[in-house]
């Protein structure tokens, strides 16, 4: 809630090696007559397993990999949801996001139980809490777990600087209160900022608030996956009284959540919330091969530990081509594969072997940052949240109308702010 992973643009590896299908497609793989086999995967947002597809191929020549990646995870939950819905087919392998497995799970049937094509004989690869959250009700896992998001702070070092704050890493860390950071310091830095440079500290409410609500226990639903937990949380509405009074104080740049690049580059803001994934979502502001942004990363998250997000691949019931398109979606999981994803797009392993595989590695674009090191010990304390069947919605559609209200400064008082996404809660639940 997770929130949906926004991407620049579709990525083909090799100019004949994908075909491009249109979101809507009955999207199942077709099998010719030579023997060769069409298998199509539908992802989304900068998830890095496009880095995998040729070499596959190279390895498997009777198989051709059609890919279709969607802007981001609401898009793909949309499309999965019609689909569904309309009988028309998923594709092959389906990217599901952690925020709208809940609701996937409601409807498991879709999906078939990789437990009949062998992935409880690799089920140690995974952290124990990601291979649970992938299996439904009935125990069926019906999605091989790809990355997880930890957090951290993803900085402009020169603007820091500018302004007078530190700007090395481990020093920023250490202002915002290292192991002890808290939100109400992350707020009194953004103050400092402004008052120094005369300009916006980060440029949307939303990533503070979604860090927030998944550092808990208990996010918009309670443990048992159904029960809302938002009306009476007084945990959340201090939070969001907090985020507008830090927007009062003029801390944000009243920009959407997504799709900031050019005000990246204008130097409109400072700070960004940065799970694993996010770094291929900033870098793709910048044309490739920058290297001079100015942006860097620190080792800290206000609150503590935190993941934001995560993806699973699943494989369609619909498809004619099911043990296929399990290997593929299998090996797309395996370790390895997980550790280029990183290296291509930022996504972090799920799996132990995956994360050692990319300790050592290093960010050009975030100034050499060791990003393996710092999301290894980022995600160290991270809590399992259970999502409910509406858990990305509540996020999209009630907390993130009122946050661009609040941005835009139509929201002026926390109470105010409280009420309203209630009355939006009650619109989406009933």
């Amino acid at each position: 809630m997770t929130r949906s992973r926004r991407t620049a643009a579709i990525t083909i590896a090799g100019a004949t090696a994908f075909a491009l299908l249109a979101t809507g497609c009955s999207a199942s793989g077709g099998g010719a007559d030579d023997g060769k086999i069409t298998l199509s995967i539908t992802t989304f947002g900068t998830m890095g397993v496009d880095a995998n597809y040729e070499k596959y191929m190279e390895e498997n020549p009777d198989i051709t990999i059609e890919a279709t990646n969607l802007e981001g995870g609401g898009a793909a939950r949309d499309d999965a949801y019609a689909k569904i819905a309309a009988g028309t087919g998923l594709s092959d392998v389906v990217a599901i996001e952690e925020g709208w497995l809940g609701t996937i799970q409601e409807v498991s049937g879709s999906f078939v139980d990789l437990r009949d094509f062998g992935i409880e004989d690799v089920k140690d690869d995974w952290l124990d809490w990601k291979y649970k959250q992938g299996t439904d009700s009935d125990g069926r896992v019906i999605g091989a777990g790809l990355d997880i998001g930890p957090q951290g702070i993803c900085y402009r070092g020169d603007l820091f600087a500018a302004a007078g704050l530190p700007s090395e890493r481990t020093e920023v860390a250490e202002y915002f209160g290292g192991a002890d950071a808290t939100w109400e310091r992350f707020y009194e830095v953004g103050n400092e900022y402004v008052a120094a440079s005369g300009k916006a500290f980060y440029h949307s409410p939303r990533f503070f608030w979604n860090s927030f609500v998944n550092q808990q226990e208990e996010g918009y639903y309670k443990k048992d996956g159904e029960t809302l937990n938002i009306e009476g949380n007084d945990v959340l509405k201090d939070q969001l009284a907090m985020i507008v009074e830090a927007e009062n104080d003029g801390l944000g740049a009243g920009l959407p959540g997504w799709d900031v690049g050019p005000e990246a580059k204008e130097d409109k803001y400072a700070t960004y919330m940065c799970p694993s994934w996010m770094l291929g979502i900033v870098q793709g502001y910048y044309d490739a091969g920058t290297t001079d942004s100015g942006w860097d990363f620190a080792d800290v998250l206000p609150g503590g530990s935190a993941n934001w997000g995560g993806a699973f691949l699943g494989v369609s019931e619909s498809s004619e081509h099911k043990e296929e398109a399990a290997k593929l979606a299998l090996w797309l999981a395996a370790p390895a594969q997980q550790a280029a994803s990183f290296e291509l797009a930022g996504p972090f392993p799920s799996t132990v072997e995956g994360q050692e595989l990319v300790k050592t590695s290093t960010n050009e674009f975030f100034n050499n940052a060791p990003v393996g090191e710092i999301f290894a010990a980022r995600s160290e304390g991270v809590i399992a949240q259970v999502k409910g069947p509406e858990d990305s919605n509540i996020q999209d559609n009630v907390f993130g109308p009122v946050f661009d209200r609040v941005s835009q400064g139509e929201i002026t008082d926390g109470d105010t702010a409280w009420e309203e996404a209630l009355k939006l809660l009650d619109q989406l639940v009933g």
